[in-house]
């Protein structure tokens, strides 16, 4: 089981609400409304901000210093010229909304047991708030198969054969993206055990649907959050991905099609001593029903992330050794304020 099934195993509230049946839902219920959180209330953002995330196109020459750039400035960037087959992001789109098309109560059947990880329901930072998100989620960890047989006893293969081709062509597109950020960071890939392991990262897939909302400007599609992750990579279509800029508030990302967005998380904060942003983030939503996946990927629970020493990165630690086991649990218990218990 990897460091991320081991968090959601060990860090959740044993109990999990059940995702409303959104499609009988005519008026925002009062566990859905946001708009009392007022420094949190998803209308405040910047739709029309003159900057937004960098766009790098992986074919360009340049690409490794302006993702390097991003990681600093930004913490988040759109990937063009990428890898992934345009066929198989439409696929795996097509999917999603089949999945979450289904009758509630065939979902149901593939609800994640309490304390779980993987299957259907609600996002897994929901314990974290008092408030209910506009959200409903399916986690792949490893092999679909499991809880799509529940969803479709006898038509399952296409789904899993389209969700495994997809999670291999973004791990493959990670581990790139992780050999282009530990160049700079004089850490030699070649010598990384775990990144030269095809078993050896923890990986997750989650399949995102925001229904369509009765009141969009008074509801949260998925709170602010940093990512749990080394690197996070975000497909989605339409807008709703909002990303916090310091002295900027609140950024709209509008996808660019085709892209990707990658987004540095914890673990690569923690490595690069502070220097790469791990990007907080959240979700709106609209009257229209939207889908996105994300794929997270982390090394494994037994490793240890120490912040990298060096002229560039800084020369006095900012944070303490740590394993990805143990933050990820102090993340599961303590959430955003989780950085800050590791701070030397």
């Amino acid at each position: 089981m990897g460091a991320l099934a081991e968090a959601y195993k060990h860090s959740l509230l044993d109990k999990q609400p059940i995702p409303l049946d959104y499609g009988s839902v005519r008026t925002l219920p009062e566990s859905h409304i946001w708009l009392d959180q007022s420094d949190e209330s998803p209308y405040v953002a910047h739709s029309t901000s003159p900057i937004s995330p960098p766009v790098i196109n992986l074919m360009d020459p340049d690409a490794p210093r302006l993702i390097i750039q991003a990681c600093e400035t930004w913490g988040v960037f759109q990937l063009i010229g990428h890898s992934i087959p345009t066929k198989l992001m439409e696929d795996v789109e097509s999917e999603a909304e089949k999945l979450f098309g289904l009758p509630v109560d065939q979902k149901l059947k593939a609800l994640r047991s309490p304390g779980g990880g993987a299957g259907y329901g609600l996002p897994h930072i929901s314990p974290f708030f008092n408030k209910h998100m506009w959200h409903e989620g399916f986690t792949i960890m490893g092999s679909p198969i499991y809880h799509t047989r529940q969803l479709w006893p006898q038509a399952y293969q296409g789904f899993c054969e389209t969700m495994v081709d997809y999670q291999n062509q973004l791990k493959a597109l990670t581990e790139q993206l992780i050999r282009i950020i530990f160049k700079s960071l004089n850490i030699n890939s070649e010598e990384v055990d775990w990144l030269k392991d095809s078993q050896g990262s923890s990986t997750a897939l989650q399949l995102n649907s925001y229904p369509a909302c009765p009141d969009p400007t008074r509801a949260m599609g998925l709170a602010p959050h940093t990512d749990t992750s080394l690197i996070t990579i975000l497909q989605s279509k339409t807008s709703g991905l909002q990303v916090f800029k310091e002295g900027a508030g609140w950024i709209l990302v509008q996808p660019i099609p085709g892209a990707v967005i990658v987004n540095v998380g914890d673990f690569l904060h923690i490595l690069s001593n502070g220097v790469f942003t791990t990007v907080r983030h959240r979700v709106v939503v609209t009257h229209i029903q939207r889908f996105s996946a994300a794929h997270f990927y982390a090394p494994p629970g037994d490793v240890i992330v120490s912040p990298v020493m060096s002229k560039d990165f800084g020369e006095v630690p900012r944070y303490r050794s740590v394993s990805v086991k143990g933050y990820v649990e102090t993340k599961g218990k303590h959430f955003e304020k989780a950085l800050s218990l590791i701070k030397k």
